[in-house]
């Protein structure tokens, strides 16, 4: 393991655990407050409002300070956002918290950045998985502390979560290393800087506009991908209870078994994927079997057809997630990485938070198959728009200044 990775992968995960505890739980804490489903529909979207506006400012923000004080920022803002959330007592002061904690989460860009600073490309893929592993333990330890915290009452859990935040920004302060090329020294820091709209002594304008080709490319890949299964997220405790009748304790099981393999694959499997069929022939293996998984869902073959399905799905999304963050972070150099990744995960939030709404919005109008009919389209229209090689640009001058 390349040096400070450890440290980076515990700060992602602590704080990841910390989100795990509210997630479950926001909903009814909202309801206590006595507001309408539409109010709370829209205080949970609000996060990941918050989340894509935030993603690229703190990613660019990270290109020029550095990656560690913009995740120590974002760690600190976790902690107020949670603390806020947690003594609210009306619904602005609820949706204030969440928009904090919105804005801080875009921190999973730099985090990816950090990761991708330190990795040597033929680890980055593989150093990828291993932090998309940190996101399933966060999610799957995360739930059974509020679960635990909430005996003390509703207010409890988003206490917690900011004590763990906050204690987390502490550790980071002194362990945490900084990983930019340029503010350490090492020789990543020289590498052209590609500006697609000119130079401007800066590591090129700031803008998605202003990004090459085959990086926009690839985060309509990202989004396309992830509309997709955020769909299927939101409708296959539906599928469950209508197909098979199984019981709300019995869906959460599944899901916490669909994180579980989601953790194992990209812990074990994406370095030997990437080495053995290359970056992205593992992407487009990754999406076909998003395709195929889908369509096997959407077919009520009962547990003939949907063992399979979540099979290739697991495996399939496994193998997309870290692979195309590896992708991308090796279109640009370094001073680039941090915007890039948090278009990528802007991207993912207004997927995450649009698939949903239209999902449900298919399953009751159309019928049980048809979001994931769709969403086989969607992700076989992402494995076309997948670039045949690594883009090329020419260089442009190198930035001029060190801040």
């Amino acid at each position: 393991m390349p040096p400070g990775f450890g440290t980076i992968w515990t700060t992602v995960a602590v704080d990841l655990i910390g989100f795990g505890i509210v997630l479950p739980l926001l909903p009814r804490f909202a309801e206590d407050l006595e507001i309408t489903p539409t109010v709370i529909g829209l205080v949970v979207a609000s996060f990941s409002v918050a989340q894509m506006i935030g993603s690229p400012i703190l990613g660019r923000l990270s290109d020029r300070w550095g990656r560690k004080p913009v995740l120590l920022l974002s760690l600190c803002g976790t902690a107020i956002g949670s603390l806020v959330t947690g003594l609210a007592g009306t619904v602005w002061l609820l949706a204030l918290g969440r928009i904090i904690d919105g804005v801080s989460g875009a921190s999973v860009s730099v985090a990816q950045a950090a990761v991708t600073d330190v990795a040597e490309p033929d680890q980055r893929a593989r150093l990828l998985g291993l932090l998309g592993a940190a996101f399933g333990v966060g999610f799957v330890v995360g739930p059974a502390i509020g679960a635990l915290a909430a005996l003390g009452g509703p207010h409890i859990p988003f206490f917690v979560a900011a004590a763990i935040a906050g204690t987390n920004a502490l550790v980071a302060i002194r362990r945490l290393p900084e990983t930019h090329p340029r503010r350490t020294g090492r020789p990543d820091a020289a590498q052209p800087t590609v500006a697609a709209g000119g130079p401007d002594g800066d590591g090129g304008r700031f803008g998605l506009a202003n990004l090459p080709g085959t990086a926009r490319q690839l985060i309509l890949v990202a989004f396309c991908a992830l509309f997709a299964f955020s769909g299927f997220e939101t409708t296959f405790s539906l599928l469950l209870e209508d197909r098979f009748d199984l019981s709300l304790g019995s869906t959460g099981a599944v899901f916490a078994v669909i994180g579980l393999a989601l953790v194992f694959v990209q812990g074990g499997l994406i370095h030997p994927a990437n080495q053995a069929l290359g970056e992205r022939r593992t992407l487009r293996l990754g999406l076909g079997l998003n395709a195929v998984g889908l369509l096997l869902m959407a077919i009520d073959g009962r547990w003939i057809t949907l063992v399979p399905a979540l099979l290739v799905l697991v495996l399939g999304q496994g193998l997309l997630t870290p692979t195309m963050s590896s992708v991308l972070a090796g279109e640009l150099p370094a001073d680039r990485r941090g915007q890039t990744l948090g278009y990528q995960q802007s991207a993912g939030s207004l997927a995450r938070a649009v698939g949903p709404a239209v999902a449900g919005a298919l399953y009751q109008h159309v019928g049980v198959p048809a979001p994931f009919v769709v969403g086989a389209v969607l992700v076989v229209t992402a494995f076309l728009l997948v670039p045949g090689r690594a883009g090329t640009a020419a260089p442009a001058v190198l930035p001029s200044h060190s801040g």
